[in-house]
Parts: C-alpha cells; structure tokens; sequence
C-alpha cells in the first residue's frame, strides 16, 4: 500500500538534491535535506570561530544546497515563503530523523559502494511502509540492493528527475525485481498529481530511457562529425 507523503527526506544536497527538495516545498511537503559532514576543516572555518562539533561546520553542504535554492535563477521555488518547508543538517548527526519520514530519497553521488553503504544504515532506522527510491541515473537496483531485507526491497525502486527539477517534466520510474507494482503505482499517481510530473516506466538498463537515447544521440553526433571530417567550429 502507498503511503501518504507528509514528510520527505531528501539524502544528498547537490544539484539534483536541492532541486528535489524546493521542488517538494513547491508542492507543500516539509522535507529534511541531508548531506555529509565536510571531510576538512578549514581556515576559513576556524576564522568563523567554529569547531568540529559546530552545526555551521557539520551542515556545510546542506546549507550550501539551501543557499543554492535561494539563489537560484531561474527560481527552483515557486515562492521564496516556501524556503521555510525545507531543514537541513548531515548525514552523522541526523539520519535518524529519516525515520520519521514516508520517503526517503537517495540523492547521493553515483557510486555504487557509496549507495550501498547508505542503504545499509538506511535500513537499520527503516520502519515498514516507507518508501525509498535512488535518483541514480542509470545503475542496476540489482546490485544497489545486494544484501537487503525483502521487505526493503520491495519498498524500493528508481524515481530519476532531471534538471531542473522544477521545470523538466519527466520522471522516470523503473522497479527493481522486488518492487511492490501498488507502490510504484502509487508514487506514479502522486508523481503526477502531486509534483505535476510526466511520468515514464523505464526497465532496469544502463542509463534507463532519457539518458540513454541522450548518450547515443551525443555519440552519433560525434562519430557523424569524424566521418564527415568536420571540425568542432
């Protein structure tokens, strides 16, 4: 059964994560953005008189993301009150929050090690009935999912946005072997309705639909310019 999407956590506060969750607070939906604790201290840090254990240092990059939204031009936000829908904080200190959410989207850089290692603690606060997804553009839910839960996995699958999120329309879905076909119709319908997306069904190839008709028709170009003996200009 879909659950009602009153709460969202939003893992990864890049591009795609911050677009994800203005995009969110453009439909209503409070949501917590997280990302990792800076691997460095710096001077400018010490100059700003904080210490390892400081939020301004430990939330760095999500509040990078949430400056970013800010700035944004054109605006990622339909209005700037909206701002107020999105907290922030890191993924040591405030993963635990995730719990309290009805989806949990990964939003982290493409790496599978990575992904899996976040699964992993993901599905130690998980608690039945939550969804989770990957934004990954196109590695296997196969391999992202080794070595979890049955119950995990069939709350799983792919939600690939594109950006930016506001204004591009599509939003692939594409289920893994495990996937509850009622949740993934449920998240289409909300896609939909909710976030005003297109939705499409992708299967589970390298680079699903969009990227992967995009990269074949970048590699056409170019091989069409090298047989032709046409230069860059």
């Amino acid at each position: 059964m879909f659950p009602k999407i009153r709460r969202v956590a939003v893992l990864g506060a890049g591009v795609m994560g911050s677009g994800i969750a203005a995009h969110l607070a453009n439909a209503g939906i409070p949501c917590l953005m997280l990302d990792i604790v800076p691997p460095q201290f710096t001077e400018e840090d010490r100059k700003k008189w904080l210490t390892g254990k400081s939020p301004g240092f430990r939330n760095r990059f999500a509040a990078n993301g949430l400056n970013g939204i800010k700035k944004s031009r054109p605006a990622l936000l339909y209005s700037p009150k909206d701002l107020k829908l999105i907290s922030i904080g890191n993924l040591e200190d405030d993963l635990d929050k995730a719990a309290a959410c009805d989806w949990i989207v990964e939003v982290v850089v493409e790496n599978l090690e990575i992904k899996r290692s976040l699964y992993d603690r993901i599905e130690k606060l998980w608690k039945p009935g939550t969804v989770v997804t990957s934004n990954t553009s196109g590695i296997p839910i196969s391999r992202m999912m080794e070595g979890r839960g049955k119950e995990f996995r069939r709350h799983f699958f792919v939600t690939h946005f594109f950006n930016p999120v506001r204004y591009m329309k599509l939003l692939e879905l594409v289920a893994g072997p495990d996937t509850d076909p009622e949740i993934l119709g449920g998240m289409a319908e909300f896609g939909e309705r909710r976030l005003g997306k297109g939705i499409v069904y992708g299967k589970d190839t390298p680079n699903f639909i969009g990227n992967r008709i995009g990269i074949f028709a970048m590699m056409y170009g170019m091989h069409a310019m090298v047989a032709d003996g046409l230069t860059i200009e």
